[in-house]
């Protein structure tokens, strides 16, 4: 493949971060759009030497004159992936929700189109309805968004589709589930894999929203990471939805005893919003599978193990 010119808007936050890193090192040249609200530069730190890496560009996706600016750049590749993420946030704020990943999307979508640029937007599992079965959630399967963030979540997939059969332009739409690993918040900001590893080795309990059983798809972020990256080099996957996923779940109480060895340290606690939870998410990447080749490599027992290694690390610092 030949080297090409990519954006990564939301390129300083977790996922983008080692969107970036994937990119950089399939050869291409990376530019970086954030508004750090999410992001964080030092995220970025040790990608920014690479010889591939062009620019970091400190704005917002709701600013049409630094998106007017940023897309003379004559991009092969947008990776949306700039976002309102906090589904609390949401339900708090819908207002702002809305305008993050609605009216940035279309924002985003108005730049590639006037200039031919492919799409991927980063969209979310949280758009589902529940599983109901072991064979889990396809693409086929039911929405339900149970909150503002769910809800702009397929707003937003709904423009960037209409863009692909009105002006031909080349999109695709990720669900990834749940992602966790390096670079991921610890605070409750954070997923849940990462909150209950840094609780665990600063001796705090882990907090349990609700009874616990509600199940997690967790993917390892550097296989998110690949897939992202791959729906953007395919043709195959222009006007499609796809899930990525491990393919097995696991219930929050035992991901809390798989972390913790000490089960006196798991706390359970009202849940802050359970209107909003979804009982069992399981992902079907049957599709992914089908369209790119794609598969999850490392077993959530690897990731996890990761993960811990890179949080030890950084509370040294």
């Amino acid at each position: 493949m030949k080297a090409l010119n990519i954006l990564v808007t939301g390129g300083a936050g977790f996922i983008g971060r080692w969107v970036v890193d994937r990119l950089l090192k399939d050869g291409h040249y990376v530019w970086v759009l954030d508004d750090l609200s999410n992001g964080n530069l030092e995220n970025l730190v040790d990608l920014q030497n690479h010889k591939n890496y062009q620019d970091f560009v400190n704005g917002d996706i709701k600013d049409i004159r630094v998106l007017n600016h940023l897309f003379f750049k004559k991009f092969d590749v947008c990776y949306h992936l700039a976002a309102s993420i906090n589904v609390q946030d949401s339900i708090d704020n819908p207002g702002k929700t809305f305008n993050n990943d609605v009216i940035g999307t279309f924002n985003v979508l108005e730049q590639c189109k006037r200039h031919h640029v492919k799409l991927v937007f980063m969209s979310t599992c949280m758009v589902y309805e529940r599983a109901y079965s072991d064979d889990g959630i396809s693409e086929m399967n039911s929405v339900k968004p149970a909150s503002p963030y769910a809800g702009s979540k397929l707003a937003a997939e709904n423009m960037v589709l209409s863009y692909y059969y009105a002006y031909d332009l080349p999109v695709t739409v990720i669900r990834p589930f749940n992602t966790y690993g390096p670079f991921q918040k610890t605070d409750g900001e954070g997923g849940v894999v990462a909150i209950f590893i840094n609780n665990m080795l600063e001796d705090k309990p882990l907090k349990i929203y609700g009874d616990g059983t509600q199940t997690r798809d967790l993917l390892y972020v550097e296989d998110c990471a690949r897939f992202v990256v791959e729906s953007g080099y395919s043709d195959k996957v222009n006007g499609e939805v796809i899930n990525a996923g491990l393919g097995k779940d696991i219930s929050i109480n035992e991901l809390a005893k798989l972390i913790v060895k000490d089960e006196t340290k798991i706390k359970h606690v009202t849940h802050i919003h359970p209107q909003s939870e979804i009982p069992k998410l399981l992902c079907d990447y049957s599709k992914a599978k089908a369209l790119l080749g794609w598969e999850p490599e490392y077993r959530l027992e690897e990731g996890i193990k990761k993960t811990e290694t890179w949080i030890k690390s950084t509370n040294l610092l």
